[in-house]
C-alpha cells in the first residue's frame, strides 16, 4: 500500500455532530479510529441554534448518553439554560432541552474526544472514497493527494457536499458561513450507482444584545430544577445562575417590509429549487403560507456565557441583508438592532437513505458508513445519534461482528433509522415524539433502564456508568416493594390529599392506591408521612428514582398494554427476509409493493411492513412465500 501513514480500522469524515459521536464511540470501543475534519477548531460546531434537545430531540440526546455517546455529557457541561418541555402533558411527551454555550460546547466535545487514546485527528479535506473491484470501501484520499486506508468509512459530510450558500440574488459555495464546501465525494459516489439529491436549509441573523430592548420582549426563564441530559450527572451549572431567553413577536408592518424582498428571494425567484425543512420554514415562507396570521413568535436566544452574540430563533431568512436589516428594525424592541450576521440558506447534496441499511452501512458499498444530514435529516439530535450508530457498527464491522440494530420498540433512534431506511424521505427529516407508535415506553426518563446494559455489552458503556446504572436498579426495585407494601392512614396524609384536591381518604388503604389519583405526586406523600419518609430515605436519596417510580405506578396499566403490543409486534418484527429474495418471483405481489421492497430490501417482514406503498395483502402474500 502506497501510504506514508498507519492503516485504521475506522476513518470518520467530518467533525460535526454525527463525526463526533461516530468518531467517539468507535474509538471508545477499542477501534483505532482517525477523524478528518476540513477544520478541526469546527469540531461539533453549532452551525444554527446552539441548543440541543427539545421535543423528541431531547429524548434522542437521553438516548444517545445512554449508551455512552457524548452529547448528553458535552450539553451538561455548556448548558446556560435547562427546561423540561411538555410537563402539562403525560411524561411520554416530556423533553428536555437545553440552551448551550456554542464555543464552549465545541471545545468540551474536543476535550472528551482527545482524551481516547484510540482516535487520532486530522485537519484535511476528503475528496474521494478507496473503494476495490468488489465494491468495498478501503480508504480516502485527501486533498493533499494522500492516502490513507481503513477497514470502514463512515461519511458525516453535514451540509458541505456541494454546498451552495444563498443571501437574496447572491450566492456562493460554502458549507457554512465562513467555511467552504466539499467537492468529489458526491461525483465519486454516483459513480457507483449511488442515487442522490438536493436539500435546503436556513439559518436566521445573529445580533448584538446590547442593541435589543427587553423591556419590549417577555422573559424567558430557565427551570428553577434543572435536569442534566447526562445519567451520569446529578446536577448541572455548579452554582452559575441560567442565563434567561426572550419572546418577541413580528407585526403586519414586519410582514410587508419582508415582502418587499420577494422578488429578490431565492426560494421565491427559482434559483433554491430543494426542498427545505417542513417544521422549521423561513420567514418568508411562514408569511407566505400562513398569511392569514397577524403575527408570528420568535425567541431570542443567548450564544453563551461571555458573548453579547444573540440568536433569533424563528426568523430563519435567505432574503436579500438589506430587507432583513430593515425588517429586524421594525419588530417590537429590535428598533435599533445591530445585525452581526445576516441569514442565509444552503443548499447541499444528500444521499436517499433508502440505500443504506438499519446498521447505517451503505447497501452498495461494503464497509462504508452514512450519517446525518448525508442521510436527509436536519438537526444536530438526529445527526448525532446516526453518526453513534454509524461509528459502533463500524467498529463491529472491523471486530467481525454482528451489526447493533435497534428495534422500533427500544428506543427513538429505532424509529428514526427504521423511518430513514423504510420510507425515505424528499424533506429534512426531523424527529417528533408522534413518529414513535411506542412513545409511552420510549420516554426520556428511561433511556438509561432500555439501553445502558446494551450499551455495556458492545463495550460503550463503561464501568461506572453500569455500576451506577445497577445501583438505580436496586434501589427502584426496593422502592417499588416498599410502595406496594406500604399502608397509608388517612389521619396521615389526608391533609396533603385535600390540599392537592383529591378526596380524603376514609380508612387506611395501601400506598398504591394513592399514587394512581392524577393530582397525588409519591414526593407529596412521603413528605406528609414521616414514617415513609424515612424508609424512603433508607433506599435512595435520588428524586430521580421516585419520580421513576411513580411514572410506572400511575400509568402501569397502559405501560403494561404497551408492552404486550410490543411483544405481539416484535414476533413479526424479527422474521427476517433472506438478502437475495428476487420479488419479481413471487405471484401475487401487486406492481407497487414489488417496485418498492425491491428498492427498499427491507431486512425483516416488520420493516417491509412500513413501507409506504407495500398493503398488508403484500404482507400476507411475503409471510406465506417466506414460510414454505
Amino acid at each position: 500500500m502506497d501510504s506514508i501513514y498507519p492503516q485504521y480500522d475506522v476513518i470518520v469524515v467530518g467533525g460535526g455532530h454525527a463525526g463526533s459521536e461516530a468518531a467517539g464511540a468507535a474509538a471508545n470501543m477499542g477501534a483505532k479510529t482517525l477523524l478528518i475534519s476540513m477544520n478541526l477548531n469546527s469540531i461539533a460546531q453549532m452551525s444554527c441554534n446552539p441548543a440541543m434537545g427539545g421535543v423528541a430531540k431531547g429524548q434522542l440526546v437521553r438516548e444517545i448518553d445512554a449508551l455512552g455517546g457524548l452529547s448528553g455529557l458535552v450539553t451538561d457541561s455548556s448548558g446556560v439554560q435547562f427546561r423540561m418541555l411538555n410537563l402539562s402533558k403525560g411524561p411520554a411527551m416530556w423533553s428536555p432541552r437545553a440552551q448551550s454555550d456554542r464555543m464552549l460546547y465545541a471545545t468540551h466535545m474536543r476535550e472528551h474526544l482527545e482524551n481516547i487514546p484510540a482516535l487520532t485527528f486530522r485537519q484535511d479535506n476528503v475528496i474521494n472514497i478507496l473503494i476495490n473491484e468488489n465494491k468495498e470501501a478501503y480508504g480516502v484520499v485527501t486533498q493533499t493527494g494522500q492516502k490513507i486506508y481503513a477497514h470502514t468509512v463512515v461519511v458525516t459530510s453535514g451540509t458541505f457536499l456541494n454546498g451552495l450558500i444563498h443571501i437574496g440574488e447572491q450566492q456562493y459555495g460554502g458549507g457554512r458561513s465562513g467555511e467552504r464546501s466539499s467537492k468529489g465525494i458526491t461525483e465519486c459516489l454516483v459513480d457507483y450507482g449511488f442515487e442522490y439529491g438536493r436539500l435546503k436549509t436556513g439559518t436566521p441573523p445573529r445580533l448584538d444584545g446590547r442593541s435589543i430592548n427587553y423591556e419590549k420582549l417577555e422573559i424567558q426563564y430557565g427551570d428553577e430544577k434543572p435536569v442534566p441530559f447526562s445519567f451520569m450527572n446529578d446536577t448541572v451549572l455548579e452554582g452559575k445562575e441560567q442565563l434567561t431567553c426572550w419572546i418577541g413577536y413580528t407585526n403586519n408592518e414586519v410582514h410587508e417590509m419582508l415582502k418587499t424582498g420577494f422578488d429578490r428571494s431565492p426560494m421565491f425567484n427559482g434559483r433554491i429549487k430543494s426542498t427545505g425543512p417542513r417544521y422549521c420554514p423561513s420567514i418568508e415562507d411562514k408569511i407566505n403560507r400562513f398569511a392569514d396570521k397577524d403575527r408570528h413568535q420568535l425567541f431570542l436566544e443567548p450564544e453563551g456565557w461571555n458573548t453579547h452574540e444573540m440568536y433569533l430563533n424563528g426568523f430563519s431568512t435567505s432574503l436579500p441583508e438589506d430587507v432583513q436589516y430593515k425588517a429586524l428594525r421594525t419588530i417590537p424592541g429590535f428598533e435599533s438592532a445591530v445585525m452581526i450576521r445576516p441569514g442565509y440558506a444552503i443548499e447541499y447534496d444528500f444521499f436517499p437513505p433508502h440505500q443504506i441499511y438499519r446498521s447505517m452501512e451503505t447497501k452498495i458499498i461494503s464497509n462504508l458508513f452514512f450519517a446525518g444530514q448525508i442521510n436527509g435529516t436536519t438537526g444536530y439530535e438526529e445527526a448525532a445519534c446516526q453518526g453513534l450508530m454509524a461509528g459502533i457498527n463500524a467498529a463491529n464491522k472491523v471486530k467481525g461482528e454482528e451489526p447493533l440494530i435497534l428495534k422500533r420498540s427500544e428506543a427513538y433512534i429505532g424509529v428514526l433509522i427504521d423511518d430513514l431506511v423504510g420510507k425515505g424521505t424528499d424533506e429534512p427529516y426531523r424527529m417528533f415524539t408522534s413518529r414513535a407508535e411506542h412513545r409511552i415506553v420510549l420516554r426520556q426518563d428511561n433511556a438509561d433502564l432500555r439501553l445502558t446494559e446494551i450499551g455495556y455489552k458492545i463495550g460503550l458503556a463503561k464501568e461506572d456508568r453500569y455500576a451506577r446504572l445497577k445501583k438505580k436498579v436496586s434501589e427502584l426495585d426496593s422502592l417499588n416493594k416498599l410502595v406496594n407494601d406500604y399502608s397509608v392512614r388517612a389521619d396521615v396524609i389526608n391533609g396533603y390529599l385535600t390540599s392537592v384536591g383529591t378526596a380524603p381518604l376514609k380508612q387506611t388503604v395501601k400506598l398504591v392506591s394513592v399514587i394512581g389519583r392524577p393530582q397525588v405526586s409519591l414526593r407529596g406523600i412521603i413528605n406528609a408521612d414521616a414514617d415513609l419518609n424515612e424508609l424512603v430515605s433508607q433506599i435512595t436519596e435520588s428524586e430521580v428514582v421516585i419520580e421513576q417510580v411513580e411514572i410506572q405506578h400511575k400509568y402501569a396499566g397502559y405501560i403494561e398494554k404497551e408492552y404486550e403490543m410490543v411483544e405481539e409486534i416484535n414476533r413479526q418484527e424479527n422474521l427476517r427476509i433472506p438478502d437475495k429474495i428476487n420479488y419479481q418471483g413471487i405471484k401475487s405481489l401487486s406492481s407497487e409493493g414489488v417496485a418498492k421492497l425491491s428498492k427498499v430490501k427491507p431486512e425483516t417482514i416488520g420493516q417491509a411492513s412500513r413501507i409506504s406503498g407495500v398493503s398488508p395483502s403484500d404482507i400476507a402474500i411475503l409471510m406465506v412465500y417466506l414460510k414454505n
